[in-house]
């Protein structure tokens, strides 16, 4: 694989452990809990900004061998990864305007590639 093909490849891997970090804070924030200060302070909070940070790590690793023009391109897949995890794993429902959002991404996507 090319220096670039990686660099777009750990691009993608850095937006989806972002996308599985929110899904984890959106988890957390359906608990209830016994006070204010254990909302931030529980291992499920911490470990999802701890993804958060990984993420950032990554991007920046990727940035240095893709231009930067395509980052926003790429960036655009957590709108995919969130809505279809939020499908799986917390019962959201995928609506006709879900579908033709990610329909539009995709074909923004397909179009910045040719």
């Amino acid at each position: 694989m090319s220096k670039f093909g990686g660099a777009v490849c750990l691009l993608l891997v850095s937006v989806f452990i972002s996308s599985v970090s929110q899904i984890l804070l959106k988890k957390a924030a359906n608990k209830t809990y016994e006070d204010h200060i254990r909302e931030y302070l529980n291992p499920l909070v911490i470990f999802a900004y701890g993804m958060f940070f990984c993420s950032v790590i990554l991007t920046m690793l990727a940035l240095k061998n893709i231009p930067l023009s395509m980052q926003p391109i790429l960036e655009s897949t957590g709108y995919i990864f969130v809505t279809v995890m939020g499908y799986f794993f917390l019962k959201e429902r995928i609506g006709k305007r879900k579908m033709a959002g990610i329909a539009l991404i995709l074909l923004g996507i397909l179009i910045f590639s040719m």
